[in-house]
Order: structure tokens, then C-alpha cells, then sequence
């Protein structure tokens, strides 16, 4: 799918590995966190047939493709007694084409294939002074769910 946003020109397609290096690249710039050793083994396991997905935006230029966001979830089913859902535990949008539609536009691809892969629903967590995301993702439509997270220091 090719979106066409002030000029920019993102293009929006499931990643392949030689993504990797750059969805690493816009994870530290978003997180501030180096987390290569992380993303390799998530997109080995995504990318071994374990239900996960991982789509990718980039913009388009004559001269290369650079990713300016990605999104990243799969499909559980069972855990405490949920039923099939997708989960998104990672997003990121390069803050310079933010406010531009290309989150969104992530979000629904990945929750298109949710529903196809036999999902009802969508879920993710976000820490409660996140505003950004929890901003982002109250605008998807998404709301507190049936489940309380817990957690103990050990």
C-alpha cells in the first residue's frame, strides 16, 4: 500500500531481515535504549513462522528507502483465559513524520492481519506516564481492558 501524506511518500509492507539494522536505528533514536541483541532474536522469532508480525514504513526517495516507522505484534490465544488477540508490543515513528498519519496507518495493517489470523481484538500495554502512546493509542479506538496487570520487584 503507498499512502501519499504533505508530499511524503510512505510506502507500508511487512519487514524482511535486511530491515533490521534500520527498525534497530529507530528504536534506540525513539527509546534511547541500544537494543540490538533484543530486536535480533525478536525478528528470528517473528520470522520462524511463530505468528508474529512486524510491518514496516518507509519513504521513498530516488536515491534509497529509509524507514520512518514500524510496528510489531502477534496473535495469543489462551493466556489466562483470553481468547485469540492481537498483541502490539512495539511501535515506533521517526519524530520527524510524526503527526502525519503513519502510525495509524501501521496500526491498521497490523490489525488487519490480526483479524485475519482469527483475532477479535487488540491489545497492548503502555506505561501510565507514557502520554504519547497512550494518546496514540485511545485515538485508535483503544480503551482499559478486561485484564489488571501485576507485578512484583524480586
Amino acid at each position: 500500500m503507498i499512502y501519499n501524506q504533505l508530499k511524503l511518500e510512505v510506502h507500508f509492507r511487512p519487514a524482511e531481515p535486511n530491515d533490521l539494522e534500520q527498525i534497530i536505528k529507530l528504536d534506540k533514536q525513539v527509546s534511547g535504549i541500544e537494543k540490538g541483541d533484543y530486536w535480533m532474536e525478536r525478528f528470528t522469532q517473528l520470522h520462524g513462522g511463530l505468528g508474529g508480525h512486524i510491518f514496516i514504513a518507509e519513504k521513498q526517495n530516488a536515491e534509497s528507502r529509509d524507514l520512518v516507522g514500524f510496528i510489531v505484534g502477534e496473535v495469543r490465544a489462551w493466556e489466562f483465559g483470553s481468547r485469540p488477540c492481537g498483541w502490539i508490543f512495539a511501535l515506533a515513528v521517526d519524530p520527524e513524520y510524526r503527526i502525519q498519519g503513519i502510525g495509524e496507518k501501521l496500526f491498521k495493517e497490523i490489525s488487519s492481519v490480526f483479524k485475519e489470523n482469527g483475532a477479535t481484538s487488540v491489545r497492548t500495554m503502555v506505561a501510565r506516564k507514557d502520554q504519547l502512546n497512550m494518546s496514540f493509542f485511545r485515538a485508535q479506538g483503544m480503551m482499559g481492558g478486561p485484564f489488571i496487570e501485576l507485578e512484583k520487584a524480586i
